[in-house]
């Protein structure tokens, strides 16, 4: 579908830091165009060659590996705003997939475009870095919480970030906001079986710490959760939009 940087709805929501006109001017020049995908859909399919990047527009996506019995390993989570395919891009073959989540919307950023921003604009260039470093340091919390934290600590703290990441956006209205993740998806994040995350999830649950139905979740104090999964980071601090 026809889209244009200059009309964008996320910059609206305050997350993202200003840019100036000729900046927005030259990532306008790279959109080549706005697509949709199903829930379901692949992005990026591990093994391709020369796999585009995207601008999660709307919508949820996840970064995953699979090992050759099947099992999956899911390495993030995607909410809009966030740079897709970045260290795809930068190999020959992209050596992990990434699927959508729920219904979304992507804006399509051709790569050689976005190279060429690392000759002239490097202002803009060290913007696709931070988001890429970005990227990382989700992934290392992840990683945290996988290797140390306990499976009440490890599905408190995926709430919480993910409570944070949504607010910062604007998806959170009275402590409730979309959340699209199965308890597969959340078991697969982190290193837990199924049956140990439904046990986990009721006894969080149990504890008064959330509500859910209808494909929505309520944190009902997400300070006391935070304290529960040892989780205290800083404030997302405004960041570059894509």
């Amino acid at each position: 579908m026809p889209a244009t940087c200059y009309e964008c709805a996320l910059r609206a929501c305050g997350l993202f830091k200003p840019i100036t006109p000729e900046e927005l001017s030259v990532i306008n020049d790279i959109l080549q165009e706005r697509v949709s995908r199903p829930a379901g859909a692949e992005i990026v399919r591990a093994g391709d060659s020369g796999p585009e990047l995207y601008t999660l527009y709307c919508g949820w996506a996840f970064r995953f590996k699979m090992l050759a019995d099947g099992r999956r390993q899911i390495l993030n989570f995607l909410l809009p705003g966030d740079l897709i395919g970045l260290q795809a891009a930068m190999f020959d073959a992209a050596l992990h997939g990434i699927e959508a989540l729920t219904d979304v919307e992507l804006c399509v950023l051709p790569r050689h475009k976005v190279w060429a921003l690392f000759g002239k604009k490097p202002d803009l260039a060290f913007d696709v870095t931070w988001l890429g470093s970005r990227e990382e340091s989700l992934v290392d919390e992840n990683l945290t919480s996988v290797g140390r934290r306990t499976a009440v600590e490890r599905i408190a703290a995926l709430m919480v970030k993910l409570y944070k990441r949504a607010d910062a956006l604007g998806l959170v209205t009275d402590g409730t906001f979309a959340f699209p993740l199965t308890q597969q998806h959340i078991a697969d994040a982190l290193g837990l079986s199924l049956v140990h995350t439904n046990k986990t999830l009721a006894r969080l649950r149990k504890m008064g710490m959330f509500t859910q139905g209808n494909g929505s979740l309520k944190l009902t104090n997400p300070r006391v959760l935070a304290r529960v999964a040892q989780y205290f980071d800083e404030e997302i601090p405004l960041r570059p939009l894509i």
